[in-house]
């Protein structure tokens, strides 16, 4: 009669490491030599480093959840106001406007990525990236639960079918609740509450994102996985340029794990059902490496870390806790695998102090600066004067000469304001208000006003004027444009119906 018992955890682990490319024919690591999907289910391998993952990534989930709760002078501690085109960052809210110090921040931040990389190599993917954290530490932990860990952990009762639907729900709910936190950075935490509350109906748009936020989730999380960060993450392309030979990465020590040796096993006693082993090398000169593959099935992108460094390689440091654990287990010191550089481990002295080292902070101090002088000299409103539509001026019933001004203001104060122009040192000069020269503006909102001013013809000299334009508000902001004017002489020059001149004669 055919055994037809299911495969045990052992053989089917057994069986993913043959069906899997072998070194010499793997193109990814996600990929069979037949060009299938080569899944993997990495092994849990508690350790010091996991340990301290483990609390960076719930303490980073922690604070992306409650990020849009926390507020800064009545303003989010991040929001980023799509719609209205404002982008408040620990109580500083950008403009479209800002462009020059939006550039800085974006430079800032780049600058900042290269030297934390250069220091630590790929920290920030092991350690906080979302796709590691969200991935490591709530799905896969959800997909032990329901499938079981390969080689530890039973899965829960019931059948597998039933189990796997159970999984995908979760995967579902967790999904719906980080699209929910992630739209609370663009619409706020009160609107997102008024929108929970409602129908979807009586707001389809927001409810479309956030479905669409969720699919991607799910996608993400339960298919795509680690190939985010092997295949659509340019991140581990960049690593060949902003590491270098003494940057911290998780290495092998190739003088002390080779030539890799299996080890026999030899029964010594047995003594009330205990079963003790000596571990012993075989004769022949055999590194500390033993070959046992651990640090393969417990890598999350499925990569052999003695290959050296990859691409594919996440700093996660699971390969070092696996390593150690086996360490112990025959008797060798740690450190076989661990966080060191490659000059380190060719025997180097180690270099802390190098001139990329010491050119980024320099950068960066220099970008800080500029940024915080930039910030710290912002007006509490953007004044822009624009040149009318239409023909450069007029002249009017009065024999006055009439230029059309168009105002540009910004209200950046976090109150509404009213805003007053006036002309100065212009005592032949009226404004003739098209519309009026009160202008109320809400925070953060733009209005664009129109005005004349008019001149005798006399006050003009080859064909222009300058005039004094005062905008002053309620909430003590006072600024002082000077504005060229044009007249009489100078249509002869360009022509009665000449086209509005360029903005450099403007000022």
């Amino acid at each position: 009669m055919t055994n037809t018992a299911p495969p045990t955890q052992q053989q089917t682990t057994q069986s993913r490491r043959t069906d899997a490319p072998t070194t010499d024919e793997r193109v990814l690591s996600t990929l069979n030599t037949d060009g299938s999907r080569h899944w993997l289910r990495p092994r849990l391998s508690p350790g010091r480093f996991l340990l301290r993952r483990r609390i960076v990534a719930y303490m980073l989930i922690a604070i992306f959840a409650l990020i849009p709760y926390f507020k800064i002078n009545a303003k989010p501690l991040i929001l980023l106001d799509i719609i209205n085109r404002e982008f408040t960052f620990f109580g500083a809210t950008f403009l479209p406007t800002d462009t020059l110090l939006l550039a800085i921040l974006i430079v800032t931040v780049f600058v900042a990525v290269f030297l934390v990389t250069a220091l630590l190599g790929r920290i920030w993917c092991g350690w906080a990236c979302p796709q590691t954290v969200y991935m490591e530490f709530l799905y896969r932990p959800i997909e032990r639960l329901f499938e079981g860990a390969p080689g530890r952990k039973r899965p829960l009762k019931g059948p597998a079918a039933l189990r796997k639907i159970a999984k995908y729900a979760v995967y579902l709910l967790c999904s719906m609740l980080l699209a929910h936190i992630f739209l609370s950075y663009f619409v706020g935490v009160d609107q997102l509450f008024q929108w929970m509350q409602r129908s979807p109906i009586e707001h389809p748009t927001s409810f479309l994102v956030m479905m669409s936020v969720t699919a991607l989730m799910m996608f993400d999380f339960s298919f795509f996985r680690e190939q985010t960060c092997i295949v659509a993450c340019p991140y581990g392309r960049f690593q060949s340029v902003m590491l270098d030979r003494n940057s911290l990465i998780v290495s092998y020590d190739n003088q002390r794990g080779e030539p890799r040796g299996k080890l026999r096993r030899k029964k010594k006693t047995q003594h009330k059902q205990d079963i003790h082993l000596k571990v012993a090398h075989e004769e022949l000169a055999n590194g500390d490496c033993i070959d046992c593959h651990m640090c393969v099935t417990t890598c999350p992108t499925g990569i052999d870390i003695r290959e050296g460094l990859q691409l594919e390689c996440v700093g996660c440091a699971q390969c070092i806790d696996a390593c150690d654990t086996v360490m112990d287990k025959i008797g060798k010191p740690r450190g076989l695998i661990r966080y060191s550089s490659e000059a380190a481990i060719a025997g180097e002295r180690p270099r802390i102090f190098r001139p990329r080292i010491l050119i980024y902070p320099i950068i960066l101090l220099v970008l800080l600066t500029t940024f915080i002088t930039l910030i710290g000299a912002r007006s509490a409103a953007d004044i822009t004067i624009l040149r009318g539509m239409g023909r450069p001026f007029a002249q009017l019933a009065t024999g006055e000469i009439a230029n059309q001004v168009r105002i540009k203001i910004v209200n950046r104060s976090p109150e509404t304001a009213t805003y007053t122009i006036t002309l100065a040192n212009a005592p032949d000069a009226r404004l003739i208000p098209m519309e009026d020269t009160l202008v109320t503006i809400a925070p953060g909102e733009t209005a664009l006003q129109a005005l004349q001013i008019a001149l005798p013809p006399d006050a003009f000299t080859d064909g222009s004027t300058r005039v004094m334009l005062v905008i002053t508000s309620d909430a003590d902001f006072h600024e002082e444009r000077p504005y060229r004017l044009l007249g009489p002489a100078g249509a002869s020059r360009r022509g009665a119906n000449s086209a509005t001149p360029s903005p450099e004669e403007d000022q």
